[in-house]
């Protein structure tokens, strides 16, 4: 706990800070930027620096054997980010999912509810809603001594054993179960609808192609082969890509979904273990083995969500690599050029003291010359 464990947090802190602040940058210089899968995938990237920015105390505590050194307001404040960014992260996906409902299964009927504005004032309203739910460990998170290990952690004591039942149901339902719900309700239309349009497309094909071929019977008295449909050549190119983009962001948002079923699954797994045990449902030596030791294990693995999700949209984003590739080209391009400029102001500052010294050199030699010349 006190090696593995830091060290898992502070590989988490690098790469999720590194990743999620160029997820930043390629998202807020992309022609899309004010789309409303941009913005929510924006605030979801700033709800995992916040989170980022209080792992690292919590990996030092880790090491020095859960000693909290860092005062009673950053033990509060660090706890509330913590909880603040599972119910902010499982909100703003929740959001993406019901966004990419709305654009494929209902494109024209949303044009209203899609709207950039709307997209913001949901993302306030997750805010204050997270914010809400994470109250609660503010109020209660406290350092609590223990004398006899000569240390001072900063833990959560709840004031009786309904505090407890409520906030476990709480992050179990409100933050995991219920946007999990809808979340695969939106796919599963997501899925239907897609597989339907495209049965509708291939029997539209085949009556268009089976009319094609009666009506060119009947005008030739024979049969051939009707030419074969070919749309505008712009418009069918709009359309392929517009149908590209739609897929994929479609697979970027489903992947983000999958990497946070997988990481915090186990998490609540564990919830679920200790609220059986406080209820008396589960007994057993085994029961308290698991929640002791893979509570700490399932939250690393949990916490890791905030440095996979920056991996997903790079790896899974075409158009976010190439933005990524500009932006990297244009900051070495940067650098080269300030570097050639402090190489030439060197060069003329070492050309123009090179000068200098030749031209005292000239002067003594002329000194010297005129002394040779005339003696004293």
């Amino acid at each position: 706990m006190s090696t593995l464990i830091p060290t898992i947090y502070s590989i988490i802190t690098i790469f999720g800070t590194v990743g999620n602040v160029l997820a930043i940058s390629v998202l807020a210089h992309s022609s899309t930027s004010k789309s409303v899968a941009n913005t929510f995938m924006v605030n979801l990237c700033i709800a995992d620096l916040l989170f980022l920015l209080a792992l690292p105390l919590w990996a030092v505590s880790y090491s020095q054997h859960y000693n909290w050194t860092f005062g009673r307001v950053t033990c509060k404040i660090s706890s509330a980010l913590l909880n603040f960014n599972l119910y902010a992260s499982i909100f703003f996906i929740m959001c993406m999912s019901i966004d990419r409902y709305l654009a494929i299964v209902h494109p024209l009927r949303s044009l209203s509810a899609r709207e950039p504005k709307i997209a913001i004032l949901s993302c306030i309203f997750i805010w204050i809603l997270a914010c809400l739910c994470s109250a609660p460990y503010l109020a209660l998170r406290d350092i609590h001594a223990f004398p006899e290990d000569g240390i001072e952690v900063c833990g959560i004591k709840y004031p009786n054993d309904d505090w407890f039942f409520a906030l476990a149901w709480m992050k179990l339902i409100v933050g995991f179960v219920v946007p999990l719900i809808v979340i695969c309700c939106c796919y599963y239309v997501i899925g239907r609808h897609l597989l339907t349009d495209t049965g509708l497309v291939r029997m539209q094909s085949a009556s268009h192609a089976v009319k094609k071929c009666t009506e060119s019977k009947e005008q030739n008295g024979r049969f051939e082969r009707p030419p074969t449909p070919s749309p505008h050549p712009r418009s069918g190119k709009s359309k392929l890509q517009e149908g590209r983009g739609i897929q994929r962001v479609l697979w970027t948002v489903a992947a983000v979904v999958i990497a946070f079923f997988l990481c915090w699954f186990p998490f609540h797994c564990v919830t679920m273990l200790d609220i059986g045990k406080s209820y008396g449902w589960l007994e057993g030596c085994w029961v308290d083995w698991t929640i002791r030791n893979l509570t700490p294990i399932t939250l690393c693995l949990g916490f890791s969500n905030s440095a996979i999700n920056p991996l997903l949209y790079c790896f899974i984003g075409h158009h976010f690599r190439g933005r990524l590739g500009g932006i990297c080209k244009g900051l070495c391009a940067c650098v080269k050029a300030r570097g050639e400029e402090h190489s030439n102001q060197k060069r003329g500052s070492f050309s123009t003291r090179l000068s200098s010294f030749s031209r005292k050199l000239s002067d003594l030699k002329d000194l010297a010359i005129a002394e040779s010349s005339h003696p004293a």
